[in-house]
């Protein structure tokens, strides 16, 4: 193993244990993969930065088409909340060090590097080099994906995984064309064992908002090292981690333009996007299953009906 990831790896691990000891919840411990800043730029209209963003590889969940689907339909409960968001297992031990954090990724560092540097990435990069790039990256997460879904007791969902990781990896060459999505094969949502700890029950743990990096908890940094442990992730250098990191954080940046308008309307943005953020996680830690209404007694239903007809 490259010795500049083992480095990356222990900084890693003492950087969390070193958070938990400082900043643990009663009720919570080890949460969530990193996410991008969300943002909005004031110096011109939404209308006039907006750019085609390809979702139509996204993954299907059960409940949602597509992530962006699943994001979309969080950020629209938080706007119809008022403010009163109310979402469970937020511990944020640090807001006022949090808050200096995301005013610094808020008003300065995304509107003057991340946000047009990912919208340049996604408008003028050729459509085939970039979707080659984004298929290669993803595929090498499946086998993650596929333990994970295991641990949360979703065997079709692992097969799934698995039988994408190797079709794509043997024909597609090695994962730069998604021939199991052409064969029906669909990719699942992404399963990650910050995940996989919440299914059992592990708390998110206190929230961080970190320079260019954006929102994390405590529980999804230690998910990620434990992730960075399976193969094919466990090869890479720490620079090609890092530039998986960013490549897909350009994606993930612009796709989320079209969320700025809620964002920016919003009486405390910072708190929107941390109530937004757990509440995604809270959601894939239940496997990405949408929750399903008490079934009618449709017996009672009709007799009731008829008392008023009558």
């Amino acid at each position: 193993m490259d010795k500049a990831f083992k480095i990356k790896q222990l900084v890693v691990l003492v950087t969390v244990f070193a958070l938990s000891a400082c900043a643990g919840s009663p009720d919570e411990t080890v949460v969530s993969t990193p996410s991008t800043v969300v943002t909005t730029d004031t110096s011109s209209s939404l209308e006039d930065n907006i750019v085609a963003v390809d979702t139509s590889e996204a993954s299907a969940d059960d409940g949602y088409e597509t992530d962006a689907e699943l994001e979309a339909e969080i950020f629209a409960e938080l706007e119809a909340s008022d403010g009163e968001y109310n979402v469970s297992g937020v511990y944020d031990p640090l807001e006022g060090f949090n808050r200096a954090m995301w005013d610094i990724n808020y008003n300065y560092l995304d509107p003057w590097l991340v946000r047009p540097v990912s919208l340049a990435y996604v408008e003028y990069t050729p459509s085939p080099l970039r979707s080659g790039i984004r298929n290669f990256l993803a595929n090498l997460d499946e086998p993650a994906s596929m333990v994970n879904s295991l641990l949360m007791q979703d065997g079709e969902k692992a097969v799934t995984h698995f039988n994408r990781f190797w079709i794509n990896s043997t024909f597609g060459l090695f994962g730069l064309i998604d021939i199991a999505s052409a064969a029906d094969i669909r990719k699942p949502s992404e399963q990650v064992f910050g995940d996989s700890m919440g299914y059992y029950g592990v708390g998110n743990g206190p929230y961080f908002m970190v320079p260019f990096y954006g929102p994390i908890t405590l529980r999804e940094g230690a998910g990620d090292v434990v992730d960075g442990l399976y193969f094919p992730l466990n090869l890479l250098t720490f620079w090609q981690g890092l530039g998986k990191w960013a490549f897909e954080g350009m994606e993930d940046r612009a796709a989320l333009v079209q969320q700025e308008a809620l964002l920016n309307d919003s009486p405390d943005p910072y708190i929107f996007t941390r109530d937004a953020y757990i509440q995604n996680k809270n959601f894939r830690a239940q496997g990405n299953k949408s929750i399903d209404e008490e079934p009618v007694d449709e017996e009672y239903l009709d007799d009731f009906l008829d008392e008023v007809d009558g």
